[in-house]
């Protein structure tokens, strides 16, 4: 079968692939297009899979909201030039759509689920990775919902930091108010919602450090406890969403911002692009001139 320039040219539009791939697929599969597609996905899986072993810490945080619902989710890839890439960005805003539709949060149920037609969310994750040529994972996501309210998203720096926040309350206020409280969150980074929310084992540890402290300055008992629970308290202001000064308007704690907008403060989730994974560290110059010799 004679293999045309523009049945080349599909199988390129349809998969990514090179021109000279696309034309040996087409050949090998003797004009089968559907057989050169699939020949073309083992390619590609080939390809990923020697990419797999590499650090992606770059890549993306999206979030999308729908009223009383939102999902933040992290996508990455190893550098920071993919994030600005259209292709990939699509491909996060869909994987967001479907983690809203479905209520999956678990990557390997992410990767399961059905993504436009016959393919799954994994299957077009390797085809994105052998067409962009870079290690890409889907590391994380977690949906926030909220009855009798609104859920509110803020995406910081291009995708760097993402955060949902959740309020209860239907003033005219309460969408706003979500908006600026994950701008704050963005900013500050508390550790927790409110002080029943912390770990009784860090205010341990913290009473531990500041009773030493106190010790040592030869203060009487009595004193030092004085000493101790202001420190506390201090303490708890800056870890603790409800507490912290407002960074639109310091006079005001956030917990007071909101109830001044006649709502109460559900959860909320920030995620920070490549938090806690081990960024290997490179010789730029070594990996150039790599590149440049393979």
């Amino acid at each position: 079968m004679t293999i045309t320039a523009s049945m080349v040219k599909e199988l390129r539009e349809a998969t990514g692939a090179g021109m000279m791939d696309a034309k040996k697929a087409l050949v090998e599969q003797g004009g089968d297009f559907d057989a050169a597609v699939d020949f073309l996905r083992k390619k590609g899986m080939a390809k990923a899979e020697k990419k797999a072993g590499r650090v992606a810490s770059e890549g993306l945080v999206f979030t999308k909201t729908t009223g009383s619902k939102g999902v933040v989710v992290e996508v990455n890839a190893e550098t920071d030039f993919v994030a600005k890439n259209e292709t990939f960005q699509a491909f996060v805003a869909k994987v967001a759509d479907i983690i809203l539709e479905t209520g999956a949060t678990d990557v390997e149920t992410i990767k399961a689920q059905t993504y436009e037609g016959s393919t799954n969310v994994g299957d077009k994750l390797v085809e994105l990775v052998a067409k962009i040529g870079e290690n890409m994972s889907i590391r994380r996501a977690e949906i926030l919902e909220v009855s009798g309210g609104t859920v509110n998203a803020y995406v910081h720096a291009g995708g760097k930091i993402g955060v949902l926040v959740g309020l209860e309350g239907t003033g005219e206020k309460v969408e706003e108010v979500a908006r600026h409280v994950a701008m704050h969150i963005a900013a500050s980074n508390p550790q927790f919602m409110d002080r029943a929310s912390v770990d009784p084992a860090v205010i341990a540890k913290e009473k531990d450090v500041y009773m030493e402290q106190a010790k040592n300055s030869g203060k009487p008992e009595n004193i030092i406890e004085k000493i101790v629970e202001g420190r506390i308290n201090k303490f708890c202001e800056e870890i603790c969403l409800v507490d912290q000064a407002f960074v639109m308007d310091t006079d005001r704690k956030v917990g007071q911002v909101v109830t001044d907008a006649g709502a109460k403060l559900a959860g909320y989730t920030r995620f920070a692009l490549g938090e806690g994974i081990e960024k290997k560290e490179e010789d730029f110059a070594a990996e150039v001139a790599k590149t440049m010799a393979s």
